[in-house]
């Protein structure tokens, strides 16, 4: 019996996983039309690839539907085992494409912005999605997640496994990283003297 999509609406991403391991299908819509756009944000942003991003999401997905009848309410956040299954699995086919550069920079949707605005814009995106290609993958992961997506430190350490410490760690590693990889592109990028 499925569940009135508004009543859903106002229920977690447990409980939703919940219903849906008992065969709710609305409860499944749902959690997709949540958690779908934040595993293809994330695989995006790690493999910088549309194409192969929808898929790992995909992927991700199906994975959460597979454990949902076996959910421990409580262990753990439905979004944090999103975020980490989505970034092992972006880690995971980073390893078997390694030494192979993105095919092509990402377009960045800007509605209302000049033309030049939108140039930059997608300039930025572009050497920002290459210079986090260059980062050693667990960089990467606490990067992406911290500064793209918002997670907070303890967030991140659960989604990968590590300590709080790791993480912060990681992650200031990554931002001196990538300023170096930027350095030389400041002025090339509109950003000029500071």
């Amino acid at each position: 019996m499925d569940m009135a999509f508004d009543a859903q609406s106002e229920l977690s991403d447990e409980a939703l996983l919940v219903l849906y391991g008992n065969g709710d299908g609305a409860a499944a819509r749902a959690l997709v039309a949540r958690l779908g756009p934040v595993a293809f944000r994330v695989a995006f942003r790690m493999l910088g690839d549309r194409t192969e991003a929808e898929d790992l999401a995909q992927e991700a997905m199906l994975r959460l539907w597979k454990i949902a009848s076996e959910w421990r309410t409580g262990e753990a956040k439905v979004s944090t085992w999103i975020y980490r299954v989505t970034t092992n699995l972006a880690t995971d086919r980073l390893r078997r494409r390694r030494g192979v550069g993105l095919d092509e920079a990402p377009e960045v949707a800007d509605g209302a912005a000049s033309a030049l605005e939108g140039l930059i814009a997608h300039d930025r995106a572009a050497a920002l999605e290459m210079a986090l290609a260059q980062l050693p993958a667990r960089q990467r992961q606490a990067v992406v997640l911290r500064h793209l997506e918002g997670l907070s430190n303890p967030e991140i350490a659960e989604a990968m496994e590590i300590g709080v410490e790791a993480v912060e760690s990681l992650t200031a590693r990554g931002k001196r990283a990538l300023a170096a990889l930027l350095a030389e592109r400041r002025e090339e990028l509109g950003y000029g003297h500071d």
